[in-house]
């Protein structure tokens, strides 16, 4: 099961109960756009945390209506982020929102001991590419959060990606694990990784999932590409997710897509007690949208 395009988030987000979002620093135009989108398809209803005063300029310069929203008050970022994330982690939300805040400070608080939305699995960064040329939705994973994971993280981020991909319906999602060359090189840990984690999906200690790796960025999209190059592979050409060896990679690749290719996109942080939807402030209102749709969905599940 593949997705043409991502509007299928909005279709499935808008079945069943509404959800309530909690924006940390809900102070961001595009934000602003992308929630009350959201909120007039019937897919969320919002709590906007942040300076009320910022927030309503924000809103009156972008001619759109927050009064339906609940506002909590806030006077910096990291009060922004400790009353956001304790609104959800007392129920008050179904999931939360990075507004115009550095993702570290909120995941301070998401991250936090007494009050935050641990469980104690790693967090990671998938983010759902609708990539015009290929045709359908590709999962990159984690060009986010995530530095440079060892092979312990890869395996926590990887069951992450392929948790997502269930609670959306694809049953046996498909794993490229990436690199520079599709041959182990023990000059490249990165690859070593993708070849350990190929073992560990055969012996079932990653479940759920078929991994392949490691596979350069080509290879893995290109059926003609893999031939060429003599591989014979279940998930080279048709991969559900892309598996990035550090964050550098994923960030460059996800902003290829988004600003060189026309592409869309919706992120989330996965690992925490709800969804985080976490996207850059420079991304377009309609991914947020989008990755408010994703969330949504996921927080349903």
């Amino acid at each position: 099961m593949s997705f043409k395009d991502l509007n299928f988030l909005f279709e499935r987000a808008q079945s069943g109960k509404v959800m309530k979002i909690v924006i940390a620093a809900a102070e961001d135009g595009e934000v602003l756009e992308a929630v009350k989108q959201a909120s007039s398809e019937g897919i969320v209803d919002a709590v906007l945390v942040g300076d009320p005063n910022k927030i309503s300029e924000v809103a009156k310069s972008r001619n759109i209506d927050v009064s339906s929203f609940e506002v909590i008050p806030a006077t910096s970022d990291e009060e922004a982020a400790m009353k956001a994330v304790q609104a959800v982690s007392s129920g008050k939300g179904d999931l939360l929102m990075k507004g115009f805040i550095k993702t570290s400070t909120l995941l301070k608080a998401v991250l936090n001991k007494e009050w935050g939305l641990r469980t104690g699995n790693l967090l990671s960064h998938l983010f759902l590419f609708e990539v015009p040329r290929l045709g359908k939705v590709i999962g990159l994973t984690d060009g986010g959060l995530n530095t440079y994971p060892g092979l312990q993280e890869k395996v926590a981020i990887v069951n992450n990606a392929v948790s997502c991909y269930h609670a959306l319906g694809v049953d046996t999602p498909k794993v490229a694990a990436l690199a520079a060359v599709e041959v182990v090189n023990p000059d490249m840990p990165c690859t070593l990784d993708a070849a350990a984690l190929v073992q560990m999906n055969r012996r079932n200690q990653i479940k759920g999932c078929i991994i392949d790796g490691p596979l350069a960025l080509d290879n893995a999209l290109s059926v003609e590409a893999a031939k060429h190059k003599g591989i014979v592979s279940e998930v080279a050409g048709s991969p559900d997710i892309l598996l990035v060896p550090d964050i550098e990679a994923g960030n460059l690749l996800g902003k290829v897509i988004l600003f060189m290719a026309n592409g869309a996109g919706a992120g989330v942080v996965l690992g925490a007690k709800v969804p985080v939807v976490l996207t850059s402030r420079g991304d377009t209102a309609r991914t947020k949208a989008l990755s408010i749709a994703l969330g949504a969905v996921l927080a349903k599940n």
